[in-house]
């Protein structure tokens, strides 16, 4: 598909729209690829991040750049979705690993398990209950649980372990079986 007119570009594949976007630097085609895939990426790195919108969008932000500048060498033997969102989790990564050097983050809140929050709330969201996990639980937590990744994938994504993912997603889950229970418990007080 050399050009794309109008309507057509909503029914293009991303490979297409890719392709278009490439050799021709057709705005509406990456409008079109940014929209589709986006939202899935801003959620993604927000739950990473920690809930954290701006430093999201940001690494949102770097992440299509980055694609961008890749594109020509993306080989299209998995999911456009898939290779953008481990761009994604790489910038993520970055931003972290900056955010702990620079304290901004602490490192108590990276690497120790968050007290269950008490909260004069009825419930707590499982997206704030994921959001209060250490950084590297709800890494692990993420890539399986929602992204369906396996051990080994993770462990080659970031550099540990295939027992470090297995012990990290147990972990995670544990906490949010307990910070989940017990906003439950305060909830029917």
């Amino acid at each position: 598909m050399d050009e794309m007119r109008g309507q057509q570009i909503d029914g293009a594949s991303d490979r297409d729209l890719a392709r278009v976007v490439l050799h021709h630097g057709d705005e509406r085609a990456f409008r079109e690829i940014y929209r589709r895939h986006t939202p899935c990426l801003l959620g993604f790195v927000s739950r990473l991040l920690g809930g954290r919108e701006a430093e999201a969008e940001d690494v949102v932000q770097e992440t299509w750049i980055r694609a961008c500048d890749g594109l020509e060498r993306f080989r299209w033997e998995s999911a456009f979705s898939t290779w953008l969102l481990g761009i994604g989790l790489n910038v993520a990564l970055q931003q972290m690993r900056r955010d702990a050097r620079s304290g901004s983050v602490r490192m108590e809140e990276a690497l120790d398990p968050p007290a269950p929050a008490s909260t004069h709330e009825d419930r707590i969201d499982l997206e704030r209950a994921v959001e209060s996990l250490p950084g590297g639980y709800r890494t692990v937590l993420l890539l399986h649980d929602v992204e369906g990744m396996s051990h080994s994938e993770i462990a080659e994504r970031l550099g540990i372990s295939v027992g470090t993912s297995k012990s990290q997603l147990s972990n995670a889950r544990r906490l949010l079986r307990t910070v989940l229970s017990a906003s439950m418990e305060i909830g029917h007080v």
